[in-house]
């Protein structure tokens, strides 16, 4: 069976692509990447990262069509989450150094407190 030309649309090379399709397609290349890893080979945290922000991004174009709007909203939120749980846990915040010097040097040192 044959398509008849006159039931296709016409495609001319001159037709600028619209910003939403480049990010489409650009989000279901990073997806599969994201998804065709090695056997024990860890996600990529930055992957996940790109992912959401061009989730972000395709979500706030001002013509992209309400649903797709509204699950890209959802994907990234969902990206976000395995972007947190991937990151690595925030190191605990140090005292100042004149605070840990005051006190390792009035410790145990017979000083009367005042009270």
């Amino acid at each position: 069976m044959t398509i008849s030309p006159a039931h296709t649309a016409p495609s001319t090379p001159a037709e600028p692509r619209s910003q939403d399709a480049l990010l489409v397609a650009s989000l279901l290349h990073l997806m599969s990447h994201y998804s065709a890893r090695g056997d024990g080979e860890q996600p990529c945290v930055k992957l996940a990262s790109v992912i959401e922000r061009h989730l972000c991004a395709l979500a706030r174009l001002p013509t992209i069509d309400p649903v797709l709007r509204a699950t890209c909203e959802q994907l990234a939120d969902q990206w976000a989450n395995v972007v947190d749980a991937k990151l690595p846990p925030p190191a605990p915040a140090r005292q100042p150094l004149l605070a840990r010097f005051m006190k390792t040097s009035w410790v145990g040192k017979g000083v009367p407190v005042a009270g």
